[in-house]
């Protein structure tokens, strides 16, 4: 079984989308749909959607959501994206050997907290 796909609930849907729009956008991930019934919803994927960003509130806690990249520059690239786009760095571009000798990732917390890692397993 794999993961179909996630949802989060945000604290400022407007803030949100566009970080996410800006700092998804280097690992091919894009705004897909929305919906404005019951409550404001962006699905982001690259052939379909699998983040759910919503409205209603941010959830308690900090959520970990780890995405794939396809490349050391992505990663990169998703790191600078984010921090421009209001993210703050939760932990730089590089190698995380203590995962395994290639892991090579970037940690970003998104407007309500979450925790937003793009990975490079090559």
């Amino acid at each position: 079984m794999s993961l179909d796909h996630i949802a989060l609930a945000t604290g400022d849907y407007d803030k949100s989308i566009a970080f996410y729009t800006a700092a998804l956008a280097p690992l091919g991930i894009v705004p897909m749909m929305s919906f404005d019934e019951g409550g404001k919803t962006t699905g982001f994927g690259d052939a379909m959607p699998f983040l759910w960003v919503g409205d209603g509130g941010a959830i308690k806690g900090r959520l970990h959501i780890a995405l794939s990249a396809k490349s050391r520059a992505d990663v990169d690239a998703f790191h600078a994206a984010a921090i421009a786009a209001g993210g703050t760095d939760n932990g730089p571009p590089g190698l995380r050997a203590h995962y395994h000798p290639t892991y090579y990732a970037a940690f970003v917390l998104d407007p309500d907290g979450h925790n937003i890692e793009a990975v490079f397993h090559g």
